[in-house]
């Protein structure tokens, strides 16, 4: 299987309103556009935590319509800190608090990001104790096969009280057609699910909306080439 693409630094329009947060330190400026955030992964084969598209997808009649979990929304502290706090926000959901520089520790996050979903899902099962794996959507674009596993995954996990932490990589479009846009690559939490999975609350950290909504095809489009934590 392809192993999770490398990240590459990239500069695009960061929102405005959230400069002052980050501090002049964590800026990047360049002809007014902010670096960042700065989620560069290399590359990761994943060894005990092999990804994995062989899970059955839950039929329509065995899963509930919806369901929201109750987490701890929280925009990053620095430009590099996407990974840390997804998982912190992830983690939230079962009642578990981090630090964002606690979570960055423990996922090896530096300025140059975290490496990929594997590390999420390493940090995932040591602090839950659940049963986390790295998913991989190989290809630019996801297949049926890898879309319905992505349902699949969500709606379990949420069912079981766990949050999934994705890593994704260029624009999507969420329900209310408002565009998220991470050409080097972010990692933000995947907290709900409604119309029994063909739509998925999304935490963002970077985004000033902090929490919307997007179809499941959607975000499988966005995690192709890079891999979920589930």
């Amino acid at each position: 299987m392809t192993p999770i693409k490398q990240w590459i630094p990239t500069v695009f329009q960061a929102p405005v309103i959230r400069k002052a947060a980050l501090g002049v330190a964590g800026l990047a400026m360049a002809g007014g556009v902010v670096a960042g955030p700065a989620t560069m992964a290399h590359a990761a084969t994943p060894t005990a935590d092999k990804p994995t598209t062989t899970v059955a997808a839950v039929s329509q009649d065995k899963r509930t319509s919806a369901k929201e979990l109750d987490f701890d929304y929280e925009f990053q502290e620095t430009y590099y800190y996407c990974a840390p706090a997804a998982t912190k926000m992830a983690l939230s959901a079962q009642g578990k608090d981090f630090s964002q520089d606690e979570m960055a520790r423990k996922l090896g996050t530096t300025e140059a990001g975290t490496d990929s979903a594997v590390e999420t899902t390493r940090v995932l099962k040591d602090v839950t104790g659940k049963d986390y794996r790295t998913v991989e959507i190989s290809g630019a674009q996801a297949d049926q096969g890898q879309t319905d596993q992505l349902r699949t995954d969500v709606v379990r996990a949420v069912d079981d009280q766990r949050a999934v932490v994705a890593n994704v990589a260029g624009s999507a479009a969420d329900v209310d057609g408002d565009r998220h846009s991470y050409e080097g690559g972010h990692y933000i939490a995947v907290t709900g699910y409604a119309d029994g999975g063909d739509k998925v609350k999304i935490g963002d950290s970077w985004s000033d909306k902090g929490e919307y909504w997007i179809s499941t095809d959607a975000l499988a489009d966005w995690i192709a080439s890079r891999g979920y934590s589930a």
